[in-house]
C-alpha cells in the first residue's frame, strides 16, 4: 500500500513539473500579469499596452516560429539576426533601383530560402555540427553586410542621402497600416496579425502534415526515423529553407516598418531572443518537443517583461539579465522533467 502511494505520489509530481514544463511561458506570463497588474494597475492593464507588446515583439517572434522547427527537428540556428540584416539591405536595395515593390519581396524570399538552404545543406548532408555551421553562417552573412554597405545602411527611397526619383513609399504600408482604429485607440498593426496567422499556419502544419510529424520524429530519435522510411536529411534543409523564408519575412516586416536597415545595428541579439522565446515555450532543446503557440506565448513572456520595467523605470541594462534568468530557470525544469522520466 505504501509502494503504491509512493508512485502515485511520484506520478502527481512528475505531472504537475510536465504540465509546467509544456507551459511555463503561459503559467510565467499569468504570473507576470497578476504581478504587473497589481503594481501598475491600468497602466499596463490597457488594450494598448497589449498591442504595443504585440507590435514591439512581432518580428522577433515570427523569427522564433522559424527557430521552434529547427530546434524541434534537433538543430539550432545561429545566422538568423545576421540574416535578417543582410535580406532587408538587400530587399532595400533592389526596391530602390528598380521601383519595384514586387521584385524587392520576391528578392527576399529568394534571398532568405537560399541562407536557410546553405546552412541546411552542410548540416546534413556533410554531418557537420548546427552551432558550428550556423555560428560561421553568422560572421559571413554579418561580414557581407558590412563590407557592401561599409558599415552604414539603406534607406528607402534614397542613395547615399540623395532622394531617388522612384514610387516606392507603397512599401511602408506593408508593416505600418493599422486596423480597427475605430475599436482601439492604437489600432490593431498589420506585423501582429502576420505573427498571428503565422501561428496558426505553422501550428496546423506540425500537427496536420505528414512533413510536421517527420520533424517531430527526426528530432525524437533520427536513427528511428530514418529505419521508418523518413528521409532525415531532406526533412533538416526543408526545416532550415522554411526558417529562412521566415527570416525573410521578418525582414521584409522591419524594413518596411523602419523604412531603412543598418549594416552593424540590424538583427543585433535576434537569434538569442528568439532562441530565449522557444525554450520559454516549453521546445526542448534536445529536439522532438515544442509547439508553436508555446514560442508564441515565450515571446510574450520576454516582452512583458520588458514593458514591465520600462513603465516601472528600472535599468533597461538589467532587462537583458532578467529574461536570461528565466530562460535557465525554464531549461533546469526541463532538465529535471526529462531526467525523471529516464529514471523511471
Amino acid at each position: 500500500m505504501e509502494k503504491k502511494l509512493e508512485v502515485s505520489t511520484f506520478a502527481n509530481g512528475k505531472n504537475i513539473k510536465q504540465f509546467l514544463v509544456q507551459n511555463s511561458a503561459l503559467v510565467t506570463l499569468l504570473l507576470l500579469a497578476v504581478v504587473a497588474t497589481a503594481v501598475l494597475g491600468t497602466t499596463f492593464l490597457n488594450i494598448d499596452n497589449f498591442i504595443n507588446i504585440l507590435f514591439n515583439n512581432a518580428i522577433v517572434g515570427i523569427i522564433a516560429l522559424g527557430m521552434t522547427l529547427i530546434i524541434i527537428s534537433g538543430g539550432i540556428d545561429l545566422s538568423v539576426g545576421s540574416a535578417s540584416a543582410l535580406t532587408g539591405l538587400i530587399t532595400l536595395t533592389v526596391i530602390n533601383y528598380t521601383g519595384s515593390i514586387f521584385l524587392g519581396v520576391l528578392t527576399a524570399f529568394v534571398v532568405g530560402i537560399l541562407m536557410g538552404a546553405f546552412n541546411g545543406v552542410l548540416i546534413s548532408k556533410f554531418r557537420l555540427p548546427a552551432f558550428i555551421v550556423t555560428l560561421g553562417a553568422m560572421q559571413i552573412f554579418r561580414s557581407l553586410a558590412l563590407h557592401q554597405w561599409q558599415g552604414a545602411g539603406v534607406t528607402l527611397g534614397r542613395s547615399g542621402g540623395i532622394l531617388l526619383e522612384v514610387d516606392v513609399i507603397g512599401f511602408r504600408y506593408f508593416s505600418n497600416t493599422r486596423f480597427f482604429t475605430d475599436v482601439f485607440q492604437t489600432g490593431l498593426p498589420l506585423p501582429v496579425i502576420y505573427w498571428i496567422a503565422l501561428v496558426v499556419v505553422l501550428t496546423i502544419f506540425c500537427k496536420k502534415t505528414a512533413m510536421g510529424r517527420h520533424i517531430y520524429a527526426v528530432g525524437s530519435n533520427e536513427r528511428a526515423a530514418k529505419l521508418s522510411a523518413v528521409k532525415a536529411n531532406r526533412i533538416k534543409i526543408y526545416v532550415y529553407m522554411i526558417a529562412g523564408a521566415l527570416v525573410a519575412f521578418a525582414a521584409l516586416v522591419e524594413s518596411s516598418r523602419l523604412g531603412s536597415m543598418n549594416s552593424a545595428t540590424s538583427g543585433n541579439l535576434y537569434e538569442l531572443q528568439a532562441i530565449a522565446a522557444v525554450v520559454m515555450g516549453g521546445t526542448a532543446m534536445s529536439g522532438g518537443r515544442g509547439s508553436m503557440l508555446g514560442t508564441f506565448f515565450g515571446t510574450l513572456t520576454l516582452g512583458v517583461i520588458n514593458n514591465v520595467m520600462n513603465l516601472m523605470g528600472l535599468p533597461s541594462f538589467l532587462v537583458s539579465a532578467i529574461q536570461g534568468a528565466i530562460v535557465i530557470l525554464a531549461v533546469l525544469l526541463q532538465s529535471s522533467v526529462v531526467q525523471r522520466e529516464k529514471d523511471f
